[in-house]
């Protein structure tokens, strides 16, 4: 406790605000535990950046601790760009702070001598991305903290292409934010170099999402749809998008359109929650809606609902909805003839059923680890080949390569463009899905997430993740389990016949087993959040859509049971 202790007692130093220094002597003095919570270690980089409570201390989201990540990045952008006029674009998001916070960090930018355009108001995280590009910037900066609780802030970087940073350049930053103390922070901004931006990009952004999402389906007068931004960022672009495609029978939640941090109708502003859809269902219901669209609040997830063959609202998981745009785009590259580059992609621990599609159309497909980021860096590293799209279970997905990013407001205006076409042709988005079920196989998942906060709860997911390694799983529902997946020493191994295979991916605290079946089991802790995460998929042949339902409770028991035995 005396090291955390002294490491609060340079907060009290003249270089801090009075504020700052009040309340950090309050702590010292009344708060042991929550003194140690501040200070026992400093935030880091997840896999979608820095996040974390906002307040002061090391391990908060604060001016200082964002202060002192932009001057170390400003050093590794001159040390990178020497010579050059180097320049960067901030957005930020509808949380608490995020607007003081965003100038915190255009200040500090401008004082190490970087050209900054700064957006004058909230902006989605994919449209961010989509500046770094157009404005020829060196990097990007959006302040969220995506999904996470009101007392959340982040701060995610993005690079020259408009993807997340990635190794080596993340290692490299922190190596640099590392070196520096506090008082080595510049926060004497120079108002020469600080520009306001809004429309001017907003419309190059509309336009690109257009071009990129729309497919002229037939129909739109006759498709009726529910939107909600969940207070969030996607109020200033999805209803214009749908808009210009022409979508005009759009119905905007009102109680959920302002943006506000407090997110004061959800427990969660997380369309992969059911809840956080609630007025809205509730509204398709009333005024007989064909499809339900919800974002969370920097606009990079979508949750989708559609009428299910009974004619009710179903809200659908992210794999769902991702096979079926791929699909779709698939078809629309198949029928204009495959030049023989392309691919799609997704990550280790969403639906094996992509990897079956990409084998159907013949095209090729990749995996990367989770996390966004890692599906941009494919299309950097493989500048020949041509992305389609993908997307990962946790509601994310990318329509071509204009964004690198989960883009929520492309994808929504695809997903109504898969929806339109098919009910303009008798079918509907569920009845595609089970489609897709026939033919690529009935594959289905189940994510079990645990949230454990603080020391003591990372403690514990690092132990739950050890006595999963340490006591392996033999078989799952009387099926063995053939092979083990180790992300962490990056070895897979059949474990009935001693095979081992190297993983050509990154390291990463994941362990996958894999069962005779085709049951698959993953375990890996959040990159962005105090939580453990266990991802269930389970698969069986559909020969006939009409025998959708029975099949489908089948494996609904068969993940019961999964569940059950894994004491989940």
């Amino acid at each position: 406790m005396d090291s955390i202790t002294s490491n609060a007692q340079t907060w009290l130093t003249d270089f801090f605000d009075t504020q700052t220094k009040k309340e950090v002597q309050n702590l010292i003095e009344n708060d042991p535990e929550e003194l140690k919570e501040r200070f026992y270690k400093d935030l880091e980089f997840g896999t979608g950046g820095m996040r974390g409570v906002m307040g002061v201390g090391t391990n908060r989201i604060n001016k200082y601790t964002l202060g002192k990540n932009t001057q170390g990045l400003s050093n590794y952008l001159k040390k990178t760009y020497p010579g050059e006029e180097i320049k960067v674009v901030i957005a930020y998001d509808c949380r608490h702070n995020s607007d003081t916070l965003s100038r915190t960090v255009a200040e500090v930018f401008s004082a190490n001598g970087i050209k900054v355009f700064l957006f004058s108001e909230l902006r989605t995280t994919p449209e961010l991305s989509f500046a770094v590009k157009h404005l020829g910037c060196h990097a990007g900066i959006v302040l969220t903290a995506s999904h996470n609780p009101p007392e959340y802030n982040g701060y995610k970087v993005y690079w020259t292409d408009g993807g997340q940073i990635v190794p080596p350049q993340d290692g490299e930053i922190i190596n640099e934010i590392n070196a520096l103390s506090f008082e080595d922070i510049h926060f004497k901004a120079d108002e020469n170099l600080i520009e306001s931006i809004d429309k001017e990009v907003d419309e190059v952004f509309f336009e690109a999402s257009v071009t990129n999402g729309n497919f002229d389906a037939k129909g739109k007068d006759n498709f009726k749809i529910v939107f909600t931004s969940l207070h969030g960022t996607s109020i200033t672009a999805i209803p214009e998008v749908l808009k210009r495609a022409g979508y005009n029978n759009v119905t905007i939640i009102e109680e959920q359109a302002k943006p506000d941090g407090n997110f004061p109708t959800v427990e969660s502003p997380n369309p992969e929650e059911p809840e956080a859809l609630t007025l809205a269902i509730k509204k398709a219901e009333e005024i007989g809606a064909d499809m339900v669209v919800g974002t969370d609040p920097d606009s990079d997830r979508l949750g989708i609902a559609v009428r299910n063959l009974e004619g009710e609202m179903e809200l659908l998981n992210g794999n769902q909805t991702m096979v079926l745009m791929t699909k779709f785009l698939l078809n629309q590259y198949k029928e204009k003839g495959f030049k023989g580059n392309e691919f799609i992609a997704t990550t280790i621990v969403s639906t094996p059923m992509m990897e079956q599609m990409a084998k159907a159309y013949g095209v090729e497909f990749k995996t990367a680890l989770t996390g966004f980021k890692w599906i941009g860096k494919m299309i950097k590293d493989f500048p020949d080949s041509h992305f389609i799209g993908g997307g990962e279970e946790s509601f994310g997905y990318m329509v071509g390569d204009f964004v690198r990013d989960k883009d929520a407001v492309t994808s929504t205006l695809l997903a109504c463009e898969i929806a339109t076409d098919a009910k303009a042709k008798g079918s509907s988005f569920y009845k595609e899905l089970i489609n897709c079920y026939v033919s690529f196989g009935f594959y289905k998942e189940k994510l079990i997430s645990l949230t454990k906060k603080g020391i003591s709860g990372a403690k514990e997911i690092k132990q739950m993740l050890i006595d999963f390694k340490e006591n392996p799983v033999e078989s799952v529902q009387g099926s063995k389990v053939i092979w083990i997946e180790d992300y962490n020493t990056s070895v897979a191994k059949n474990v009935q016949t001693g095979e081992e295979k190297a993983i050509d991916l990154p390291k990463s605290n994941v362990l996958i087993y894999e069962t005779e079946d085709g049951t698959r089991i993953a375990a890996r802790p959040s990159g962005t959040e105090p939580k453990v995460k266990f991802y269930i998929s389970t698969n069986t042949e559909l020969a006939d859509a009409a025998d959708f339902k029975s099949v489908n409770s089948q494996l609904d028991t068969k993940i019961e049971g999964i569940l059950s035995e894994l004491n989940l």
